[in-house]
C-alpha cells in the first residue's frame, strides 16, 4: 500500500490558531502557553487572535526543544 501524499496544489498553513497547533502537535494548550512564555514558541497577534508561526513549530519539533 503506497502512502498518501497531499496534492500539489493543496496549501500548507502559514500559521496555526492555539486550538489547530494542539492538534498538529499533540500536546496540550497549557503546555504550548508555557513554551510560549518561555519564548520556546514564536506567536503573532494579529487583531484579538493568537497564531503560532508555521515554522516556529516546526523548529521546535525538529529541534527537540519541548
Amino acid at each position: 500500500m503506497s502512502k498518501s501524499h497531499q496534492p500539489a496544489d493543496q496549501l500548507q498553513p502559514l500559521a496555526y490558531s492555539v486550538k489547530e497547533a494542539c492538534k498538529a502537535t499533540s500536546l496540550g494548550k497549557t503546555y504550548l502557553y508555557h513554551l510560549i512564555k518561555e519564548g520556546r514558541l514564536e506567536v503573532r497577534k494579529i487583531g484579538n487572535r493568537t497564531i503560532i508561526p508555521a515554522a516556529s513549530l516546526h523548529a521546535l519539533i525538529e529541534g527537540g526543544g519541548a
